[in-house]
């Protein structure tokens, strides 16, 4: 297993495969496929997600997951940190009741919904996505964060979108 983070990114890195004009012409897909599939990538995915964290944030109550690749990734992150996991699904697929938000696509709309009780108000959440797939991803993250600034009257909900590309790893604030 790598050691250094660059080492660990390289090695995620070379597990990332594009995809050109997928799932529509003009559109390059970054498949992460490769990574779950190998046991020392996934780990290095995580360990990278999780010395950032702790190097640079000393309170997350929640990892929130993104449908649905950080479905993959945001459960083996929160158990490291010692936190809960909360989902972000497609319109329709959580119980009870729910808060939506639509979202742009290259390829049409969507909309997204979290559980109205999953995030309390004042507690910090890490919202996580594997990668930019597509771009579109991140609008979702984008309008999730504008959604909890209202839904929670601007009380402190601290969101971080970590975005792991096909040769780097970032944060966005």
């Amino acid at each position: 297993m790598a050691a250094d983070p660059e080492s660990k990114l390289q090695l995620v890195h070379r597990h990332i495969r594009a995809f050109p004009d997928f799932p529509k012409k003009g559109i390059l897909f970054r498949d992460i496929c490769p990574i779950l599939k190998d046991p020392a990538a996934l780990t290095a995915v995580i360990d990278l997600f999780e010395e950032h964290i702790r190097k640079n944030h000393q309170q997350v109550d929640l990892i929130v997951g993104l449908d649905a690749r950080g479905f993959l990734f945001g459960p083996l992150l929160a158990q490291r940190l010692g936190v809960g996991f909360v989902l972000v699904r497609k319109k329709g697929k959580l119980p009870g009741t729910t808060v939506s938000v639509a979202y742009d696509l290259e390829y049409g709309k969507a909309e997204a919904e979290i559980q109205e009780d999953s995030v309390a108000p004042g507690q910090k959440i890490f919202l996580i996505d594997d990668l930019l797939a597509t771009g579109g991803e991140s609008w979702k993250a984008i309008m999730f964060t504008r959604l909890g600034r209202k839904f929670y009257k601007n009380k402190l909900v601290k969101c971080q979108i970590f975005l792991l590309t096909d040769n780097s790893f970032c944060l966005h604030q």
